[in-house]
């Protein structure tokens, strides 16, 4: 390839691409990639993909396919969407150049036997959205990558509403609050009602035990309900329901939780400091959903 100068910028440049065919794929990713080797100051460009399209790169970068980091994308998203903003602040707080410097082109996984669900895909759709707040002091490039072949037009329809630049690009923090403006599904009537002012971490372990969660998963579970309850309380009440892998936990507080960004914020350190429990929560749970009513709120965490 062929490097040429670019500009400098100084903050989150969030862009996407929408490709169905491998020609399309590279015609956005190759220019991409000369950009990033020509950056000054930045680390090697990543590229997070299907191992199909990583593949595609190699033959069409040949030996400059050496300066590019190229990892599959199953090994990159591992878990839910909290767990992939922790993985990128992560990666650009251990490699990117100054300010964050560093061209990432990432492809989440949306396929696989049956697809996502509606509500992931409704996490991951949070996610890009957040990612404009939440990186928006980093010099970091993304280009998010968008396989219609996989996705389908109703997610990248929905992707466009988070991405800047592509005409229909919508508020971060109105997108997150459509988004969580989505009533959940009511509680059983056969829910546990939990008693006192904040639940135990051991009444909830030995409750998730009991439907069937390894001792090592219901101490995560416990632990992520009681932090959870630390940061949005005081409690006016909890219920517990579900069987393994799927045990729940809702927290009703008469406090408001406002802030869509709430537990999506990495700690500063590897000590959660008080209020930070909802990040702890966020990277064990499969969901944590927040719904704001009325003067309080309702935290429903969902460990598998």
């Amino acid at each position: 390839m062929t490097a040429r100068p670019t500009p400098p910028q100084d903050r989150f440049d969030h862009r996407m691409s929408v490709f169905d065919t491998d020609d399309e794929f590279l015609a956005d990713a190759l220019p991409f990639l000369t950009e990033a080797l020509a950056a000054p100051g930045e680390p090697p460009p990543v590229v997070i993909a299907a191992p199909g399209n990583l593949d595609l790169l190699r033959d069409a970068l040949g030996t400059d396919a050496k300066d590019i980091g190229l990892v599959p994308h199953t090994d990159w998203y591992t878990g839910s969407a909290a767990n992939a903003i922790a993985q990128g602040a992560g990666y650009l707080a251990a490699n990117a150049g100054p300010g964050g410097r560093v061209h990432l082109l990432m492809e989440p996984v949306w396929g696989g036997r049956a697809g996502r669900s509606p509500r992931e895909t409704a996490e991951w759709i949070r996610y890009e959205a957040l990612a404009n707040l939440l990186f928006a002091p980093l010099a970091t490039t993304a280009l998010c990558a968008y396989d219609a072949r996989v996705t389908g037009p109703a997610i990248v329809a929905a992707a466009r509403r988070a991405h800047p630049g592509t005409g229909v690009y919508e508020d971060p923090f109105r997108l997150a609050a459509e988004l969580d403006a989505v009533p959940l599904p009511p509680p059983p009537a056969d829910a546990e009602r939990l008693t006192g002012p904040a639940p135990a971490a051991d009444a909830v372990r030995t409750w998730a035990t009991v439907q069937g969660l390894s001792a090592a998963d219901a101490e995560l579970f416990g632990t992520a309900v009681a932090e959870a309850a630390a940061a949005v309380g005081p409690l006016d009440g909890a219920l517990l329901w579900g069987e393994a892998p799927a045990c729940v936990c809702e927290l009703r507080t008469g406090r408001r939780v406002d802030d869509p960004l709430a537990g999506f914020v990495p700690p500063a350190s590897a000590e959660l400091e008080p209020g930070q429990g909802l990040w702890f929560a966020r990277q064990v749970c499969a969901y944590v959903d927040v719904r704001v009513e009325g003067d309080g709120a309702s935290v429903r965490l969902q460990y598998g």
